[in-house]
Formats: C-alpha cells, structure tokens, sequence
C-alpha cells in the first residue's frame, strides 16, 4: 500500500488591512518530501477576496517546504498566488523582492499578544480594569507577571523541529505580549520563515482556545504597542568598515518624505497609533537613526560600531501586523538606491 503525506498548502489571502493566513490539506502518496515534487495547485480566490465569482481560480506555487512536526506523515508548503495566467497576484508580496542572490540577510523581531477570546483582552488582563503597570512583564517569569508560556514553549519546539531558523523568545513589555525572532540569509527565505511560524503560533494557541493579536496597540494608555523590528544586511553592511557607508545607507531612507511614506505604506496598518515618540518609538512623521538609539527609526547596534562598522541595521518602524515580504522588498530597494 502506497505511504500517505499529508501536505499543507500554505497562503496569504486578500484582506486589504493584514493578509491573513489560509491553507488547505493536500494528500499525496509516495511523496519525496522535496519542494519540486510537490505539485501547483489551486483554490477559490473569490472566498478570500482575491478574484470575483465568475473567474474564481488562483494557483498555488510552491516556494518552501517545512516537516510539520504537528501532524503524522506531514509538510507545510508555504506558497505564492498566482493569476490563473501563471503571473503574480497582486496581493503577492513576495514576487516584489529582488534579492535573487540572497545578497540580503533580514532578522525580524515578531512582537504579538496572546489573547482571551472569551474577554476580549489579553492573556493576564482581569475581566474589568486591567493589571499592574508595565515594568514587571519585560523578560519576567513567575505567574504573576508571565501569562501563556506553555503555548510560547510549544511553539518554539514546533519551529526547531519543522527546521525554522527561530532564534529566540521572550516575554514583552506589556501583560500577555510575547516575541520571537527568525533570521534567515535571503530576502524570500526570511519571510517564508516568519509566515511559516507565524502559522504555527495561530495553529498551536488555537488548540487552547487562546488568539493571537497582531495589531500593532491593541490596548489604549501606557501600554507597549507592538512591532516586527527588521535586523537587515547586504555585504555592504557587512564588510564595509566605513562610518560614512552607514550615514549614506541610513540617509537614503528619510532621503525625501516619498521614501519616509513607501516604507510606512508597507510598515503595517494604524502605525500612527504605535509610532508615537513614546515605548522606545519614533514618532510616525520624523526621521532619525543613530547608534544604540531605541527611539530612532533606524538603530545602529552598538556591535556593528564596535566591530568596525560591519554589521547590520534595525529598522524598528514596521509593526507587528506587517508582511515580511513587503517589508524586505521595500528596505533592499532603499538600499540599493543608496548605492
């Protein structure tokens, strides 16, 4: 008897707010477990606004595969949507990246609160009022600070072992606000991996009835919003020794207020309710980068500086709702128009 896989289509859909996660279970027998063994494949994009009725099908092109360590005898594939005509859909953030030499590394910072759907709160807020002020949250441990570690937990074993480059995790500034970090070297390869771990987060809380929130400040006041900081480098960065390599590539992104706003269109939704001056943010409508400065839109890590200007930088802007592919594609063509 033929062995079964199951396969799990894997694709972004077409709210126009934050594209949410679809995906759809594909059985196939004797299956390699290689990414160009696994077939195109199709659903309706008139269910999750990406085609009228009349002309309903879209593809579903492989991009990368992933064990599904969830599930018996299974893979995740994550994949683009293509137009029925095989060009890319226009809802598909990723065939936007020029990165085909993987020249670019990105490291994001996924930022999310795990929340009680039953109170429309997060994790650890009580049913009226809310808990003690931040300060106890940050990196803490304890019941009464640290709220969901058993899903966080689960969730960093899932991507170790489905082979996701996952580099950390840590409880948030805020009650219920947790973060984990993926680094991958290639454009496309960072942001399958953050879509890819980004499903397994939604998949593992769903089994206990908990959601994850990805906008960017769910709760009003003196409370953390939420972000998706993007760690990015080129060989430039990388080998460059230069001070003034650094001030040229940090200038091209508040180069003219068109360039400031190309990166805050792709930078998440309601980011003015997050970039405010306040929480270790730059506000929305001004610029500024420097070293170690967590109130920059741009930081240079201070072991960039100490390591003779060879590195990496930080564009703390995008926020928790954004799509890595976007993101990526936006920050390598500022760059490279920086020269």
């Amino acid at each position: 008897m033929a062995n079964k896989t199951k396969l799990e289509y894997i694709w972004l859909d077409g709210n126009p707010e934050m594209q949410g996660l679809r995906s759809k279970t594909r059985i196939e027998s004797d299956f390699s477990g290689k990414l160009e063994d696994c077939p195109m494949w199709s659903f309706d994009g008139s269910s999750t606004g990406q085609a009228e009725g009349f002309s309903s099908d879209c593809l579903l092109k492989p991009v990368a595969i992933y064990p599904d360590p969830g599930r018996r005898n299974a893979f995740l594939v994550m994949t683009e949507v293509l137009n029925a005509d095989g060009t890319a859909h226009v809802t598909n953030g990723r065939a936007e990246i020029e990165d085909e030499d993987n020249d670019f590394w990105f490291g994001f910072e996924q930022e999310y609160f795990l929340w009680d759907v039953e109170k429309d709160k997060p994790l650890g807020f009580p049913e009226q009022g809310y808990p003690e002020p931040q300060g106890s949250y940050y990196c803490s441990v304890g019941a009464k600070n640290a709220y969901g570690r058993h899903i966080v937990e689960e969730h960093m074993d899932l991507c170790i072992d489905a082979g996701i480059n996952i580099e950390g995790i840590n409880a948030e500034v805020a009650a219920g606000q947790w973060e984990f970090q993926c680094f991958a070297k290639g454009a496309k390869q960072a942001g399958d991996e953050i879509w890819v771990a980004r499903y397994l987060l939604e998949r593992t809380a769903e089994k206990y009835e908990v959601a994850i929130n990805y906008h960017c400040k769910p709760v009003k006041g003196d409370w953390n919003g939420s972000g998706m900081h993007a760690n990015f480098s080129n060989t430039l960065l990388r080998t460059s020794g230069k001070k003034e390599d650094y001030d040229r590539v940090c200038e091209s992104f508040g180069a003219s207020p068109e360039v400031i706003k190309a990166h805050i269109d792709v930078y998440g939704p309601h980011n003015e309710l997050r970039l405010t001056g306040l929480h270790e943010t730059q506000s929305i409508d001004q610029f500024s980068y420097g070293v170690s400065d967590r109130g920059a839109s741009i930081r240079i890590p201070i072991i960039t500086v100490e390591k003779g200007w060879k590195g990496w930088l930080e564009d703390r802007r995008p926020n928790s709702a954004a799509d890595p592919y976007k993101v990526a594609a936006q920050i390598i063509r500022t760059v490279k128009s920086a020269g």
